[in-house]
């Protein structure tokens, strides 16, 4: 039998876990502070809930199988169709707007690369039923804050944002084709990562003009004050400027300006997007994506039924655990105990005295551990180092002047005659009894 899990899976040993913990323990923190609601749903779903969404081909990326009942079914590998699905089954119950956040496992048969494994844990955090521009600034500023709370600054992390009306606006200013569009999106998604001359030959096999082209093939050095100097006039743009710019100075009022960088290439892939987007990288190009999200005005009503405006972005556990580690900021492991229970071996009532110790103290919010078999009193404590314990509790109800007393290094002993002196103690100093 192998000891290893399957290709692209992990293994969560306590130090691991440890950083886990720690990120799911951020996101929750955070989102908490911006009054998200945390919800959950199934991890296996219907097949046409993700076809419906995606297409047939998605069917090559999902661990989907036939079940008992004869339901092609599917591991979830995302959120958004679960969650649209849940809204719109509550939709006129629900109060507005919707701000949830879940934080799933999902699952995805796909080849194995940096920061891309088959199955991964993931942030979502959506709003529902508010198409005001002030709503985009508050869904970015939730993700900036959460890099603000790793540990991480504009200088390593930025958001680089934009707008599909804006982008819309500006090919049709171009006078390019609606049907064209698509193909324009698919280039400029791939500026960065494919030669000048392949995007341009594909601008050209979409039937856009040389000039046209160029124009296109620049929009990647365009700040905003650029395109609102060069387009601010045209009709089919000025509006989408205008928004944008309002969506900036929102993001400037919530303290997150420094961290935004307009950008045009930022399209996002998925097909439903209808407005803002954005995605956050880090500022040395080692990895992937952060996160990414923003405005899908028509999915839900496309999924649930439900005819309300929309938005959110994703952040999994993999890429920001890879970042915060090259960073030095995910130093966190399994939590030692606080206080290591040890009895005299003398003491034909020891025994018993440490168990209740142990359990007063554990009632006062203490963690506490202790050897599970009797030892001599030096092998007890060695084995409260070895566990890393803060504290030792000795306890010796034989001794009339010294029944409880509490070791510490760098500290004199200090001793106790009731139990309930020692527990009002040792809570008083629980997590920092060094």
């Amino acid at each position: 039998m192998s000891h290893k899990p399957l290709p692209g899976f992990r293994d969560f040993y306590p130090d691991q876990f440890a950083e886990r913990a720690h990120i799911f323990d951020t996101w929750r923190r955070i989102v908490r502070r911006y009054a998200f609601q945390e919800y959950d749903g199934p991890p296996l779903e219907p097949l046409e809930l993700y076809t419906q969404k995606s297409g047939d081909e998605i069917v090559t990326q999902l661990y989907n199988f036939v079940d008992k009942g004869e339901r092609p079914v599917a591991m979830r590998p995302e959120m958004t169709p679960t969650f649209a699905r849940m809204v719109g089954a509550r939709a006129q119950a629900l109060r507005k707007p919707v701000r949830w956040f879940s934080l799933p496992q999902l699952f995805r048969y796909e080849r194995t690369q940096k920061g891309r494994l088959r199955e991964h844990f993931q942030l979502n955090v959506d709003i529902v039923g508010e198409a005001d521009v002030m709503t985009d600034a508050e869904l970015v500023s939730v993700a900036i804050e959460i890099m603000r709370a790793f540990g991480l600054t504009h200088t390593d992390v930025r958001a680089r944002v934009s707008d599909r009306r804006l982008l819309n606006g500006l090919l049709e200013h171009l006078a390019i084709a609606e049907p064209t569009w698509p193909a324009v999106y698919a280039v400029l998604d791939k500026l960065e990562r494919q030669p000048r001359e392949v995007s341009a030959e594909k601008l050209a096999e979409a039937g856009i003009a040389g000039d046209t082209a160029e124009v296109i093939l620049g929009f990647t050095s365009l700040d905003f004050a650029t395109v609102q100097a060069r387009y601010g006039d045209a009709p089919a743009v000025k509006p989408h400027l205008d928004r944008f710019a309002q969506y900036l100075a929102h993001c400037d009022a919530l303290g997150v300006g420094a961290w935004m960088r307009f950008d045009l290439t930022i399209v996002r892939g998925l097909a439903y997007y209808t407005g803002i987007v954005f995605e956050l990288f880090d500022n040395v190009g080692e990895f992937r994506a952060i996160c990414g999200g923003g405005r899908y005005d028509n999915l839900l009503k496309s999924l649930g039924g439900t005819d309300l405006p929309a938005l959110g972005f994703g952040m999994g556990d993999v890429v920001i655990g890879e970042l915060l580690r090259s960073r030095g900021l995910l130093q966190v492991s399994a939590t030692p105990p606080a206080y290591w229970v040890a009895q005299s071996p003398d003491a034909p009532d020891a025994p018993a005295a440490a168990l209740r110790t142990a359990s007063a103290l554990r009632s006062a919010e203490c963690i506490v551990e202790y050897a599970l078999k009797s030892q001599k009193l030096d092998k007890q404590l060695e084995a409260g180092r070895k566990a890393g314990a803060g504290a030792f509790v000795i306890v010796d109800p034989s001794s009339a002047d010294a029944p409880w007393r509490i070791r510490r290094a760098g500290h004199d002993d200090q001793t106790f005659f009731t139990l309930e002196a020692l527990t009002a103690w040792a809570s008083s100093h629980s997590g920092t009894p060094a």
